[in-house]
């Protein structure tokens, strides 16, 4: 069996390991370049590539075709980071990166992702980052630096050091070729592909540099000595705790503030080493923009940033350069992305003095979804369909919290007679009757600032987190999380005025409404959930209205006789879905044809086909199977056996076919009865 500690080492995979700290000359370095021109890439390329490398998905949205790219599903931990219903904001963001890529201007940018508190600006730039860590220990993402070697005797070097002195900023070892011989010697060397052009642009950091100066006059100029002695190349792997090649700076106090944060500062232990504050060695070439080098640098909340810091981020996004102190400029290459709310991005836009930011800024918004099914998939993620912290879910529990979510979020329609459900619906890629997609391309069109005001995903979360706290019941139904929000409205931080106030619980309403049609649906639907009954209702309805339009008579099947349609049955089942009298010749070709053009694609009619005649057909069949199940006894729970023995048949089909478990579904039953009771009554 052998030792823990042995059992535990099998585990390890000797092969990877000795990829990821590969080490080589210059010269093999120069090998691996012919072979893999894709390892020079700046960083820009390199991202981008990244995103695509993990697919992509075309697809038609209102007729406008979207790509969806699979690595903001955030597949490596499990989807926890994923991001939902932002396709097109993101689509922009990839857009710019391969604009960047391909040298067109964006690189010289800083990338500013603006949007309303919680709405994944972060998360976004945290797969980014996530995403770079991986890639940089994959084979297509591979990337390499120097460190120089053999130093003791020269001088360069303090006793603390050894021999060796790793590039401080992880720099691309080409950089290492004097700029004058540069692109001549690729030429001559054949690197680089028609697909990947090997490019090295750039000088050596300052401390680099003074050893690289010092060395080629220790052997007179001869460059080739020094990358054979004192070069060795090394697989660089990106990590944002070990600061390489990934940075992130969050503003502070102004008062504690300080731009070496960005640039770096002179170490006084090695000034005594080296007998100058000036020189190169005796400085850490430790801030953000330093340690990002070859990667991404994140800015928290960029637009609170002090002025003498915004010239540092001016000067690394427009001339790819950081002024360190006491040395000259220095080259970088790094993504520079900023995030911000709307409050502080108002404040730029009112600030005359931070034109030059404005100018050099691409601002990508990033809004609230405006998609219901999208905003249940976020909170699906925390708090599941099923059981969560020993509790059952209730179908549309998420779902009621989602509408009320994105309802807060809309912009009441200005045309076409809707309601804001009704245009939720649309968003939500519903049929409405009389609508299109060219309607929801218009309502899109006619918004002006649409997902950036309302409710914050955040706050929701809290709100079902409450729920499953405070009550005590086996099972969260949405009732309790209508309740929770209400409560939370009363003391949300960030609601401004009472009429802003009034509207987000005004919203819970109409939320309560249409989860009551929901529910009422599902029970009826598990009243009038037998399809031998259902499916001969609309052969019987199907079989009248085809001799209707083509004015023909109906067989009887009982006497044999035939017979005009049957005109009573046919409005009888219209009449529950609102087809008006004027309106049935219409209603009834409509059904007609859908039939043909089934049958043209070789595809066979059944009763749950058609969306609006299946509605119909279970409606028809509730009104008369419902009085065989009385709802005032289910209300007053005086129960007969033969109406329990129905009672529970309409609960397991609920459970069956909704996901109910068996307290949700009696308590949607007695909800539902006490409603229907009420109207029996009133009838």
């Amino acid at each position: 069996m052998g030792s823990l500690v042995e059992r535990i080492g099998a585990l390890q995979d000797y092969n990877q390991y000795r990829d990821l700290n590969w080490e080589g000359t210059f010269e093999e370095y120069l090998q691996v370049v012919r072979e893999r021109p894709q390892v020079t890439r700046n960083a820009f390329q390199r991202i981008y590539d990244m995103i695509v490398s993990s697919g992509q998905e075309e697809y038609l949205d209102n007729k406008k075709r979207i790509v969806r790219y699979h690595f903001f599903q955030d597949a490596q931990s499990g989807g926890r980071d994923a991001v939902y219903g932002l396709d097109i904001p993101l689509q922009r963001l990839v857009n710019v990166l391969k604009a960047a890529a391909e040298g067109y201007g964006p690189e010289r940018r800083v990338i500013l992702l603006h949007g309303p508190v919680g709405s994944s600006k972060s998360t976004i730039v945290r797969l980014l980052k996530k995403g770079l860590e991986d890639y940089s220990r994959s084979a297509d993402g591979a990337l390499y630096t120097y460190k120089w070697v053999n130093l003791e005797g020269t001088n360069l070097t303090s006793g603390v050091e050894g021999g060796s002195f790793p590039s401080p900023m992880h720099e691309e070892p080409l950089r290492l070729i004097p700029p004058e011989w540069r692109e001549r010697a690729f030429q001559e060397l054949g690197l680089g592909t028609e697909l990947y052009r090997v490019k090295a642009e750039g000088d050596l950091n300052p401390a680099c540099r003074y050893i690289f100066r010092n060395l080629l006059d220790r052997y007179n100029g001869d460059w080739a000595r020094v990358m054979r002695d004192h070069i060795k190349v090394r697989r660089l792997l990106l990590s944002e705790k070990d600061r390489v090649g990934i940075g992130t700076f969050q503003p502070k106090d102004e008062k504690n503030q300080d731009s070496t944060e960005l640039t770096g500062d002179i170490n006084y232990r090695k000034i005594a080493e080296y007998g100058s504050d000036s020189d190169p060695r005796a400085f850490n070439f430790d801030g953000e923009f330093n340690i990002a080098n070859r990667g991404i640098v994140e800015f928290v909340e960029v637009l609170k940033l002090d002025v003498a810091f915004l010239y540092d981020l001016l000067g690394a996004s427009q001339e790819h350069r950081i002024k360190p102190k006491k040395f000259a400029q220095t080259d970088i290459d790094e993504v520079i992305v900023g995030h911000t709310n709307e409050a502080e991005y108002k404040k730029l836009l009112a600030n005359e003095f931070m034109e030059a930011l404005r100018d050099r800024t691409i601002k990508i918004d990033i809004p609230y979804i405006t998609r219901l099914e999208e905003e249940v998939r976020i909170y699906a993620k925390s708090f599941g369909q099923g059981k969560v912290r020993g509790k059952h879910v209730a179908p549309h529990t998420l779902e009621v919290a989602g509408m009320w979510a994105v309802l807060s979020r809309l912009e009441d329609p200005k045309k076409h007679n809707l309601t804001l459900l009704q245009k939720l619906k649309l968003y939500d890629g519903r049929m409405l009757p009389g609508y299109t997609q060219d309607t929801v391309k218009e309502l899109r069109k006619d918004t002006r600032r649409e997902g950036m005001d309302g409710i914050s995903p955040r706050f929701v979360q809290d709100m079902l987190s409450n729920s499953l706290v405070r009550y005590e019941e086996p099972t969260l139904n949405p009732f309790m999380v209508m309740n929770e929000i209400e409560r939370g409205l009363k003391v949300h931080s960030l609601i401004t005025s009472d009429e802003q106030r009034k509207r987000f619980s005004d919203l819970i309403g109409v939320v309560r409404r249409e989860y009551e049609e929901i529910i009422k649906n599902e029970v009826q639907r598990a009243i009038s959930a037998d399809e031998g009954e259902i499916a001969k209702l609309c052969a019987n309805y199907v079989d009248n209205v085809r001799a209707y339009t083509l004015k023909e008579k109906v067989r009887n099947r009982y006497t044999g006789r035939d017979e005009e349609p049957d005109e009573r049955l046919m409005r009888s089942i219209e009449e529950k879905i609102d087809i008006a009298e004027s309106r049935k010749d219409d209603f009834r070709r409509e059904i007609m044809n859908f039939i043909g053009a089934l049958a043209l694609e070789g595809k066979k009619f059944i009763w749950n086909t058609n969306d609006r005649l299946r509605r119909a057909l279970e409606l028809k069949l509730f009104e008369d199977k419902k009085d065989t199940i009385k709802f005032t006894t289910i209300v007053s729970n005086v129960v007969d056996r033969e109406t329990q023995e129905k009672i529970d048949a309409v609960k397991t089909r609920l459970m069956r076919d909704f996901g109910y478990d068996e307290i949700s579904a009696q308590n949607v039953l007695e909800y539902v009865s006490s409603i229907f009771a009420r109207g029996d009554v009133k009838r």
